[in-house]
């Protein structure tokens, strides 16, 4: 298979769809790899890496798009690359297709093979795809809430630790999945007060032996959410339905009643979002005010650190990167049921009922798709 990597375009996006251990995989089962110049410089990985792992450098974008049987990429293609989508296609990336009809409407009128990293899921509903860039996001969150969080920033001018005689800060983390945990995990190191909300009381108990009942584990209900919030110097919304859009869990009005300066971190923004307010952002300009609150949205927050994100990704899309080039897409996700709930779109078919739901469409079904 003729594999291509092409250079990401988001704002800030430094990272890049595979490394050059990936490279020497792939091409030590027989394949071809083409990456765009430059893919990899915001990694710090150099062409002459990817080319002494056996990849071939291509000047443009279009050409290494049009040469290829499947993309790579780290990021959903945005506008200016969506001419490049053509028909059997295949599209092996992060979509998060249920926040984003125009993307879907793209990948279904060009008969895209879109699979999408955030919906592979294995037998004990594990995202193996996600869960890395997770962990990069729940722990990013915190820092980036902190320095919103300073007076010059429009934040409270609180501290997280705190110093003698005077309050730490209090930290509300809605969601105990994995990008939660990491978020309270650093939010705790940091020196905050922290409440961990969910509904899902195993995942609380296991935070209670975690952080030796150091993190205050409460079941999420809506008041729970509002007195939590209301006293929170720092709200980060870490809500996950897999394929789905987040669930509205702060409202307009509950923000509106929150102390000034207060600072709001969604991770779940690339599946809409957790708070009503939340549009996404840029690493360029990542806040904006609503009310007296500051909200941090940024769409792709693994990508302001690259060295790390980008080799955690490929230690994770590597095994099924090499099971799709060496089966062909069809036979990867007959084999593997978690890799086939990767599949949202093929031939003109939206095929994940949870991003079938969020527009309005009929998904599908799986098997017919691969029978």
């Amino acid at each position: 298979m003729r594999i291509g990597v092409p250079k990401e375009v988001k704002n800030h996006e430094y990272r890049v769809a595979i490394t050059p251990i990936g490279v020497h995989e792939l091409v030590a089962h027989g394949h071809e790899v083409l990456i765009e110049k430059d893919a990899g410089v915001g990694s710090q990985i150099e062409d002459e890496k990817y080319v002494a792992e056996g990849a071939k450098i291509i000047d443009a974008a279009d050409d290494v798009w049009a040469e290829s049987d499947m993309v790579l990429k780290v990021k959903e293609p945005v506008a200016e690359e969506y001419h490049r989508m053509r028909e059997g296609l295949v599209l092996f990336t992060y979509l998060h297709l249920a926040a984003d009809l125009p993307l879907t409407e793209e990948l279904v009128n060009r008969k895209v093979t879109g699979i999408a990293y955030e919906t592979v899921q294995t037998p004990n509903n594990a995202l193996p795809l996600l869960y890395p860039m997770s962990e990069v996001a729940g722990c990013l969150a915190p820092q980036v809430g902190a320095y919103s969080m300073m007076k010059a920033q429009g934040g409270r001018g609180v501290l997280m630790g705190g110093v003698g005689g005077v309050a730490n800060a209090k930290v509300v983390v809605i969601g105990a999945g994995v990008s939660g945990q990491n978020a309270a995990n650093i939010a705790l190191g940091m020196g905050a007060e922290v409440t961990l909300l969910d509904t899902d009381l195993d995942k609380l108990r296991m935070s209670f032996w975690r952080y030796n009942n150091q993190v205050h584990g409460l079941a999420s209900s809506k008041l729970a959410i509002e007195q939590h919030v209301l006293e929170a110097d720092m709200v980060i919304g870490a809500v996950l339905i897999p394929g789905a859009k987040a669930p509205k869990l702060v409202s307009n009005d509950l923000v509106s009643r929150m102390k000034p300066g207060s600072v709001l971190v969604d991770i779940a923004v690339d599946q809409g979002g957790c708070f009503e307010d939340t549009h996404a952002t840029t690493h360029a300009d990542p806040t904006y005010a609503v009310h007296n609150s500051v909200f941090y949205c940024v769409a792709n927050m693994p990508g302001a650190v690259p060295n790390t994100s980008t080799y955690a990704l490929t230690n994770a899309t590597l095994p099924y990167t090499v099971a799709l080039a060496n089966k062909g897409w069809v036979q990867a996700c007959r084999d593997d049921h978690a890799l086939a709930l990767g599949l949202n779109t093929h031939a003109g078919q939206v095929t994940n009922g949870p991003v079938a739901e969020a527009h309005g469409l009929t998904a599908e079904p799986l098997d017919a798709v691969l029978a």
